[in-house]
């Protein structure tokens, strides 16, 4: 996927337009009107209209908490074969102390400086924002949705 802008720190969180422009809202939308009409005039068949409303709108953001996961699985596997084939023996023997969150911040890492970043990780305990931070050549990835 070619993209214009290169990404760094700054401008590397995603946004899915048709999610978060036009599904989420319109849910939303749904919603308040079916509160807006229980408001107005009250009975069971507005009261379940409410209900469902809440139900799609739930089911919508477990949805894409689910796509989210199984996103943050596949970059786990890639990133902890990425460590196997280029941190040094001894340090490799400790990348399962890595958390989920540490491993996904990692995959912006470029390749030279992954083996420093991730014994800096383990030593001092960095947290996803500080280890992205510390990132000095970014490595993009643009599939992350």
């Amino acid at each position: 996927m070619s993209e214009k802008v290169p990404q760094t720190l700054a401008n590397h969180g995603r946004i899915d337009p048709m999610f978060h422009y036009v599904l989420i809202p319109a849910l939303l939308l749904c919603f308040g009107f079916a509160i807006w009409f229980t408001i107005r005039r009250a009975s069971p068949t507005h009261i379940w209209l409410d209900v469902f409303s809440f139900i799609v709108l739930l089911l919508a953001l477990h949805c894409r908490r689910y796509a989210t996961k199984v996103q943050d699985r596949v970059i786990r596997l890639e990133e902890r074969l990425r460590l196997a084939a280029l941190l040094p023996a001894a340090l490799q023997a400790r990348t399962l102390e890595l958390s989920e969150g540490q491993l996904i911040a990692l995959r912006f890492a470029s390749d030279e400086e992954l083996s420093e970043l991730t014994d800096r990780t383990l030593r001092e305990g960095l947290q996803a924002k500080a280890i992205k931070q510390s990132i000095r050549s970014w490595r993009p990835d643009y599939w992350r949705v």
